[in-house]
């Protein structure tokens, strides 16, 4: 071994003790129509003359960047009460609007139909969308409560046969040694407790801290027990402990030069996290199969547990060693630069347990995640040759990884005994199952080449071509022998490096998976949706629909999409963006199919085939993303990517694309093998790790003098840790000490009708009867039988206009015949047995004896679970209904009326469209109370009701996309007249595409077209929820 080293590299190990926006100022109006450019001093120029560069892209981790969708904020939380967020931004997007554009076009006449010729359309049956059976069986499984098998041997994950342990709790108050009379101990008080969490969690630096408590008198009025920040440092590094280990330094040396490496016992990170009590009432200690019915034939994945590597890993153990509580370690490693100019970088570890829900490890702010190590993020580039550079940097972090989980070896074999946050203790064995990473960290860890495929043997040539069948690994026990040669003392070099090439991969000094028990790293690559999907595919796409359409008309479409609550205005297009983030390629694939749907493609080409690839992506990303897949849905998964590569060829038709040799595309292929074994994707995506940056990196940076920064960062995210941690204890001692002190309950019990009370006017729901006979004082749809809740609507408490005329609403808000449809209503909820023409006919009669009324101008909706799993988050969704008026600073902000979906009868499902109709709300209002009792004599109060303009029934699934067109009202007869219906039958907002034809009218804006627009279609894209319920 030495004699392999010598000449080529050499490290060595020693221990040390561890230490703008820019603003605008003023606003100018723009030119009413801009000259022309028609060259300068230089010249005429070409489109060619300015394309001869590229553009510049930036960091790679910057553009990835992506929001967490999980996170613990709402997007209900840009608007106040008064809306005035909103208002600003509105009165922005009107001013943009009316910005200047190229001019439209002189539609081309197309020499071949736009709809599919025959040889075009005998794919068309192979959309998904149009197999309306299959899709609402394969959904309708996702709803109904799993049948559960459970691991055969019932030892799997059980307890050690030994005493209890002291909980985690117990544990700490212990260590702490101080006396539970004073629960925020080592700090004199709740206060003193309070200004340290805030200093430390909330507030500013060091610095500013110690200047803010230097203030005369300051401390003592608070009763403080610290004067400075590094007093109030002393008290936690002395007294707090997180329950977490910590870092460690030590040095690598490459030919005389020094690199660092910070990292944690990853033995101990393992008892941190399966011993937190936060997380000891929602561990999981055994793996389960779920199916969706009773005969076991469709299986279910959700969790990581339910998937088949923990399945077969406790069979594995179970034949060594019964009794095992098999702890996934989950992995995921990226560079990240810490500076927005310059070069510094950090190259975190992070790490998690697959016990933990997914729901839990993907939030920051659960802390189911731990910084595992910092490893050298150096370039060396004073290494003048680029292959020996490559060379040295894999081996130093192969090095680095094998140091830091070097612990697993023994572990993963024989067990450790772990004490879960009640004290409980199992024999857990950590084994490695995953690792999470871009693209070039995952040829990095796998030791392939660029252009490769980082899972499976495919040739480079082959790349982008579909297969049929499910891709073989590449052979690990050949790799494993490869690497194995390394400890043949007669091997050199040169021999070791021709077996690695033999076996596929590079002759990488000891990868850090070769020695780890019960591995494959070929499995343990995880898909990435964030940069094979968002930032890879997609992105390809969008450039491909640019080349093939040009920028001009598809910006002119973008500029015209209606606004929901759910879709980002994109007012100056998307073609000329650069360094775009997943969150926006996120945006744009919700409105995307609207660019293309009636665009014609130059010489009279068929654009078919370039729609249904496009259809075909979308659908692929958005099943990808499901919290819960079952094998009906993962049919639907492969199904749209073989739609995908079905359809692919246009681009190669129209000269944009020679090839599709794209590892990120071949990618795709690999994503059924990697729900069937370790569960959703959800459980392991980049979008979580990449969002772990700010907390653990670009966060902990600021925080420092940005000399020497790692000792710094890791002292810096110790005592927040600590904090974070007593903060928990001091929560438990509180609740100790009240249940010692006072034996009545915590929270009183609300008397039945207080109850009833505050369901009617807080919470509104679609279709569920609060009691079992509430006829005749239930609400409408309630006495229509449907019993199925759906969404949950919020109205603010407060109306936003206290006394609304008829007139008023019929002039500002476009109610033209709100009082007819009221005294429909009024007739109709009185008697819903009543025929429409018994309606119209005691509707007459009726009289409205109030002037005014109070008007809300929104309804917030909370989406419950799809996939009624309990997998799935809340979606939030907003539906508006304002009229035009003016912001503070004088500007026109332009009237809103969104389109909702409402259940119409009272029938509509929880999927697909039937007994759902398309409606704009034009009003949201209450009835006043006097007038009701008349109204209604003998029934409760409808509450907020709503006005409603229809739009036509939902029509058949488009043959080429799938979408389903609706038309709005024009006032022709046999049109249904608007209604006046219960909030509660309101669904959720929905999104129109409009019909634009072969070029979108300039004189139609954003907040116009759905006044000048006909016929639109129907977007499923709005969001999972929606793609998930319509169809």
């Amino acid at each position: 071994m030495p004699r392999l080293l010598s000449g080529f590299w050499r490290f060595s190990w020693c221990i040390l003790p561890t230490s703008a926006h820019y603003h605008e100022l003023c606003v100018q109006s723009p030119d009413p129509q801009p000259v022309p450019f028609e060259g300068d001093y230089f010249g005429e120029y070409t489109q060619d003359d300015l394309d001869d560069f590229d553009e510049y892209a930036g960091p790679p981790d910057e553009d990835d960047i992506f929001d967490d969708p999980s996170g613990d904020k709402s997007s209900d939380d840009n608007y106040d009460d008064n809306g005035d967020w909103s208002d600003e931004e509105d009165a922005n997007h009107l001013e943009e609007e009316h910005s200047w554009e190229p001019q439209a076009p002189t539609p081309p006449t197309p020499t071949s139909p736009i709809d599919p010729s025959p040889s075009e359309d005998a794919h068309a049956t192979e959309n998904p969308r149009t197999h309306q059976g299959a899709r609402h069986t394969a959904e309708g499984n996702l709803r109904t409560r799993t049948h559960v098998v459970p691991y055969p041997h019932l030892d799997a994950g059980a307890r050690v046969p030994a005493d209890t342990c002291a909980t985690s709790n117990e544990e700490y108050a212990s260590r702490l040694g101080d006396s539970v009379a004073n629960a925020y101990a080592p700090f004199v008080s709740e206060l003193d407790w309070e200004f340290a969490r805030w200093a430390k969690m909330r507030g500013p630096g060091s610095t500013a801290v110690t200047e803010l408590l230097k203030i005369r008198g300051l401390a003592a009025a608070l009763g403080l027990s610290y004067e400075t920040s590094q007093q109030l440092n002393a008290i936690i590094d002395k007294h707090l402990s997180s329950g977490r280990p910590r870092f460690t330094r030590r040095e690598v040396r490459i030919n005389q030069e020094v690199f660092e490496i910070y990292y944690r016992d990853i033995i101990e990170c393992v008892r941190a996290l399966f011993g937190d009590p936060e997380f000891s009432a929602v561990l999981v200690f055994a793996p389960e199969r779920h199916y969706a019915d009773p005969d076991h034939t469709v299986r279910v994945y959700f969790d990581m547990h339910t998937g088949k590597w923990w399945w077969n890993t406790q069979a594995t153990l179970d034949a060594i060693r019964p009794g095992a509580t098999v702890i996934p370690i989950i992995i995921a490693s990226d560079k990240t630069q810490l500076t927005l100019f310059g070069s510094k970088t950090a190259y975190p570890v992070y790490m998690t347990i697959g016990n933990l829900p997914k729901d839990i490890r993907r939030k920051p702010s659960r802390r189911g995640q731990i910084l595992l190590a910092y490893l050298p993020s150096t370039r060396l580039e004073h290494v003048s040759s680029h292959a020996s550079r490559r060379r040295m940097l894999a081996n130093l972090y192969h090095a680095c990884l094998t140091r830091v989980l070097k612990p697993l070896k023994h572990a993963g074999v024989h067990g450790i005994n772990l004490a879960s946050g009640d004290g409980i203790l199992r024999r857990g064995h950590p084994i490695f199952a995953i690792h999470v990473g871009d693209y070039l960290e995952q040829i990095l860890a796998t030791g392939t080449k660029q252009g490769e495929c980082p899972k499976c043997p495919i040739p480079r040539n082959s790349i982008g071509e579909y297969s049929e069948h499910p891709r073989e690994l590449r052979d690990f026990d050949a790799v494993l022998n490869a690497v194995a040669t390394l400890n043949d003392p007669d091997v050199g070099y040169r021999e070791y490096a021709r077996a690695c090439k033999g076996a596929g991969i590079k002759p990488i000094i000891r990868p850090y998976w070769a020695d780890l028990p019960f591995v494959n790293i070929y499995q343990s690559i995880a898909p990435d949706l964030l940069h094979q999907l968002y930032q890879g595919v997609i992105k390809h796409l969008i450039g491909w629909l640019k080349k093939a359409f040009g920028s001009d008309e598809l910006d002119a479409r973008c500029r015209r999409l209606p606004p929901n609550h759910n879709i980002r205005l994109f007012l100056n297009g998307i073609m000329k963006l650069q360094r775009v983030t997943g969150k926006e390629h996120n945006q744009m694939c919700r409105f995307l199919l609207a660019l293309i749907i009636g665009l014609p493609l130059p010489d009279g080409m068929s654009p078919v085939r370039l729609v249904r690839a496009v259809c075909a992506m979308l659908d692929f990303l958005y099943l990808a993303q499901y919290p819960a897949h079952t094998t009906e849905t993962l049919d639907l998964l492969k199904d749209a990517l073989r739609r995908f590569h079905a359809n692919k060829g246009i681009f190669v038709d129209l000269g944009i694309r020679l090839h599709f040799k794209l590892p990120k595309l071949h990618s795709l292929e690999h994503y059924i093998l990697s729900i069937l074994l370790f569960g959703t994707t959800d459980n392991y995506d980049t979008q979580y790790s990449e969002r772990l940056h700010i907390d653990f990196a670009k966060d902990a940076y600021r925080a420092t003098n940005h000399r020497d920064e790692l000792p710094q960062m890791t002292t810096w995210l110790e005592r927040r840790e600590k904090i974070a941690r007593h903060g928990i204890f001091v929560s438990w001692r509180l609740a100790q000490q009240a249940a010692q002190t006072d034996e009545r309950t915590l929270h009183g019990q609300s008397s039945s009708s207080e109850l009833r009370t505050r369901m009617l006017t807080d919470l509104c729901y679609v279709g569920l009867p609060l009691q079992a006979d509430l006829d005749p004082s239930a609400s409408l749809l309630q006495r229509h039988g449907s019993r199925t809740r759906l969404s949950r609507i919020k109205v603010a408490r407060y109306p936003s206009v206290k006394a609304l005329t008829f007139e008023k609403a019929a002039n500002a808000y476009g109610a033209l015949q709100l009082q007819e449809a009221l005294a429909r209503f009024v007739v109709q909820y009185n008697d819903p047995h009543l025929t429409q023409a018994e309606v119209r006919r005691k509707a007459a009669s009726i009289y409205l004896r109030f002037q005014a009324f109070p008007a809300f101008h929104r309804l917030k909706f909370i989406l419950e679970d799809a996939q009624d799993l309990g997998v799935m988050e809340d979606t939030r969704d907003t539906a508006h209904a304002r009229p035009q008026r003016r912001d503070k600073r004088g500007r026109t902000v332009p009237g809103r009326f969104d389109t909702v979906l409402v259940n119409e009868q009272g029938d509509g499902g929880d999927i697909g469209v039937n007994g759902y109709r398309v409606g704009r709300i034009r009003l949201i209002f209450k009835i006043p109370r006097r007038a009701a009792e008349r109204l209604f004599p003998s029934l409760i109060n409808p509450g907020h009701l709503a006005y409603i303009e229809w739009y036509t029934p939902f029509s058949s699934p488009n043959s080429v996309h799938g979408l389903r067109k609706v038309t709005r009202p024009r006032g022709r007869a046999g049109e249904k007249p608007p209604s006046v219906v219960e909030i509660s039958s309101i669904r959720r907002s929905c999104h129109l595409f409009p019909d634009f034809g072969t070029s979108a009218p300039r004189d139609w804006s954003s907040s116009t077209v759905l006044d000048r627009c006909d016929h639109f279609w129907v977007s499923p894209y709005t969001d999972l929820h929606m793609y998930m319920s319509l169809f």
